[in-house]
């Protein structure tokens, strides 16, 4: 989340000590992952400030699911993920892209948690998703050409 390896150390470091010293304000309204989970993407953001952005949701979802491949034959993604392009893929996303993904398939927060660590509706949340799968499956593609 953090864009380079210096940055995420930074930030785990941080968010261990922000944890450690705001330990007793956690009052369970929400699962103590989703808590540690946020306290890590603030102090991602403020290891990396730059990083904070949002998607191009101006590309139309049409040119976004051609360039992943829609109605093209399955092969090439099996491909990309063998030749281990998805995680090269992954890091070419806006980071907010990056996030969805990380938060949904990575980490297996539900849709209602994703959008609340977030701050997004759950339908904005989905869209966001939708259109960052659709682009994680693009950059593989265009990787393994």
């Amino acid at each position: 989340m953090a864009g380079n390896e210096a940055d995420a150390e930074d930030a785990l470091q941080e968010a261990f000590v922000a944890a450690w010293r705001g330990a007793g304000g956690f009052r369970g309204g929400s699962s103590a992952r989703g808590w540690l989970f946020t306290i890590g993407r603030h102090a991602a953001a403020l290891a990396a400030p730059h990083l904070v952005d949002e998607p191009d949701a101006l590309v139309p979802l049409d040119a976004l699911g051609l360039e992943a491949g829609w109605g093209a034959e399955p092969a090439a993604e099996r491909e990309a993920d063998e030749d281990g392009l998805l995680g090269q893929a992954l890091a070419q996303l806006a980071p907010a892209e990056r996030e969805m993904i990380v938060l949904r398939d990575l980490e297996g927060f539900s849709g209602e948690e994703a959008a609340e660590l977030t701050g997004l509706t759950l339908a904005a949340m989905k869209t966001r998703l939708h259109r960052a799968r659709l682009r994680l499956v693009a950059e593989a593609r265009r990787l393994h050409a």
